[in-house]
């Protein structure tokens, strides 16, 4: 059970409840993929009006992101944690319930708050309680859980449709199909909610927070009694000389005035992370191989089969990302989400139009698949996960909850924007069009990775620099 006098196991289980928001993260994220036709239907909205509604979540995933961050620094990880999961509970219930779009969006957002707050304080709680040499590992495992999630909606949504004749059909007890594919969250987020009342506090918080007492047990649990004082001590010297408990503004260099370079990394990261559009794929994946001729069954098949590739990619990421490191995932990630949205670009604008009128991809059918599930290969071999790994152990002590709360920001923003306007743009240039703006995003984080970022492999937080 211990290595070096670490509690290995009881490490593995807090980071395993942990990740269970990441599970409802994706899962939260992917169920409205299976429900557009249902949400049209039933509130009968436009192409804005419904991309508004698919992305409504992401507001409150940006200033969920943004707040927990902060208030993670105040309160600390685990409660921000414990109001995530009742967050969830409300928004599963209430989505389903909605009549109207008003109230549907109010839900939402509810939710985007637990998804926003549960997308930064899993990475940063898994990276402050893990040990450096496989911290990267288990923060992987947040993404592995993400995708799970995603997975699990797919199926659910699949399966529900399937038996319900369609997603807008009465399934049981009067409702429609897309109402229950919501309501089949309540399992998960349940379970969060009752685990989470087993898990300690992070101990980096609690001594940042002077409750060296409470650190001490916790550190002692974890990593053995005789890392006690050289952890709680090596945590003390990584903060601001007088100690004072990190702040918004500690995200500015008092020297020059400036924001910290470290900082502008964080919103590249989170930002080039959504650039490549592969939220596109996981919100619109049923719509956009509707689009291009495949009925709606078909369609939500090719979801499950992305959601399996991708957790595959996941899987040899874990093997990875402590041996070879961040920088060369992201790296190898960009070079061929590059190639792949390259390839989709060429087979949608090669694509014809059918007898019906209706838009065909034809015998570009086949190629086009493949460099999807390519492409969604790699993005969750690299960016997929690396991204949040690195927000979550990039960042000093001192400025860590500020600095999550500012990319995590960023990050739903630029998420909100890409699906709010991919109807708009696939219903004006196509999805041709809209896939060479991905493919742009790819091109560009090459060169960003390439020359800002630093690795983090093996080092331990207190070796962050501001």
């Amino acid at each position: 059970m211990t290595q070096n006098n670490e509690n290995i196991l009881l490490i593995i289980l807090i980071s395993c409840v942990a990740t269970i928001g990441g599970f409802l993260f994706g899962f939260d994220s992917g169920v409205i993929n299976g429900t557009v036709d249902g949400l049209q239907d039933a509130f009968n909205s436009n192409s804005a009006g419904t991309g508004f509604n698919v992305s409504s979540m992401l507001i409150g995933c940006a200033i969920g992101a943004f707040s927990a961050g902060r208030l993670a620094d105040k309160f600390g990880r685990r409660p921000l944690l414990i109001t995530a999961a009742i967050f969830f509970i409300i928004s599963a219930w209430g989505s389903g319930i909605s009549n109207a779009s008003f109230e549907f969006v109010i839900y939402r957002v509810l939710g985007g708050l637990a998804v926003g707050a549960a997308s930064v304080l899993a990475p940063a709680y898994i990276s402050e309680i893990a040990p450096a040499r496989f911290r990267g590992a288990l923060t992987t495992v947040q993404q592995f859980s993400i995708l799970f999630g995603l997975f699990s909606a797919f199926v659910s949504n699949y399966y529900l449709a399937d038996f319900a004749g369609a997603s807008t059909a009465e399934f049981w007890l009067g409702h429609q199909a897309w109402r229950w594919m919501f309501w089949m969250e309540l399992i998960p987020a349940s379970l969060f909610l009752g685990a989470l009342m087993f898990i300690p506090e992070s101990p980096r918080y609690l001594v940042i927070s002077n409750n060296n007492e409470r650190a001490a047990k916790v550190i002692g649990n974890l990593y053995g009694a005789q890392s006690v004082n050289g952890k709680v001590k090596e945590i003390e010297e990584s903060l601001v000389g007088d100690h004072h408990k990190p702040k918004l503004s500690d995200v500015v260099d008092k020297s020059t005035g400036k924001i910290r370079p470290i900082i502008w990394v964080g919103i590249g990261l989170a930002t080039f992370q959504q650039l490549v559009g592969i939220n596109v794929v996981f919100y619109y994946g049923a719509v956009l191989w509707q689009a291009a001729g495949f009925s709606e069954s078909d369609a939500l098949m090719i979801n499950v089969i992305s959601g399996a590739v991708s957790i595959a990619a996941v899987i040899i990421t874990i093997y990875f990302i402590d041996r070879i490191g961040r920088k060369p995932l992201l790296l190898i990630g960009s070079f061929g989400m590059v190639v792949t949205l390259a390839t989709m670009v060429y087979a949608f604008a090669n694509a014809g139009v059918d007898d019906q009128g209706t838009f065909s991809l034809g015998e570009q059918g086949i190629i086009a698949l493949i460099a999807a599930n390519a492409y969604v290969f790699f993005f969750n071999l690299s960016w997929g996960p690396v991204m949040w790994v690195m927000l979550g152990e990039m960042f000093p002590n001192q400025i860590r909850g500020s600095g999550l709360a500012i990319a995590g920001f960023a990050q739903w923003i630029a998420n909100f924007l890409i699906t709010w306007t991919f109807p708009i743009i696939l219903s004006g240039i196509g999805l041709a069009g809209a896939y060479g703006f991905y493919t742009l995003g790819a091109i560009f984080s090459v060169v960003f990775i390439y020359k800002f970022v630093s690795e983090t492999k093996g080092k331990e937080l207190e070796e962050m620099e501001m």
